[in-house]
């Protein structure tokens, strides 16, 4: 238990580096976040929330998504009474395991039809090598990490949703959950 969630952690750790070391515009230098707009910690992590369920949709199985919410992070370097940033990690478990079959493939056809640059795609360097597909919405500000963990029991996405970064409204403070 403490090993996967170890890693789990980790994961997150290397999907969060990895996402906001993205190609979305906007940013003043190359590793910067990208600037997602003014808004409450509440309502970005909807906005997360929002977006997460869009690729839900996109996978097109049947089957369950974890009941995992949104967290808040700090935009590195940045004010963390001011910026955030919000991740969603979850996972999704098939009705049963052979429609996971293709869906890496169908999902780096289907999400440029719907905003997101695949800018990343492939084998990852875990002994199961396990498929990874990572996306940039330019419109959204937003970032997608799914990996396809096939010779897990059960089989099931790893997804991470990462926003840009946001400030808060003038008054406002940041809410951690």
């Amino acid at each position: 238990m403490k090993t996967r969630l170890g890693a789990q952690v980790l994961t997150l750790s290397i999907a969060l580096t990895t996402l906001t070391g993205c190609s979305m515009t906007d940013a003043k230098e190359s590793d910067d976040l990208p600037f997602a707009g003014t808004s409450t910690s509440l309502s970005a992590a909807d906005e997360t929330e929002k977006i997460s369920s869009g690729i839900y949709d996109l996978i097109g199985i049947k089957g369950k998504g974890s009941d995992s919410g949104p967290g808040v992070s700090e935009c590195g370097g940045k004010d963390p009474n001011k910026y955030f940033q919000i991740f969603h990690p979850w996972s999704f478990y098939p009705a049963s395991p052979d429609q996971l079959e293709g869906v890496m493939e169908r999902l780096k056809e289907e999400l440029p039809k719907h905003g997101w640059k695949v800018v990343e795609y492939g084998p990852d360097t875990s002994k199961n090598k396990n498929i990874n597909l990572t996306a940039d919405n330019d419109e959204k500000k937003h970032s997608v990490n799914i990996t396809y963990y096939a010779k897990r029991k059960p089989q099931k996405l790893g997804l991470t949703v990462v926003s840009g970064c946001y400030q808060v409204p003038d008054g406002e403070k940041v809410d951690r959950f």
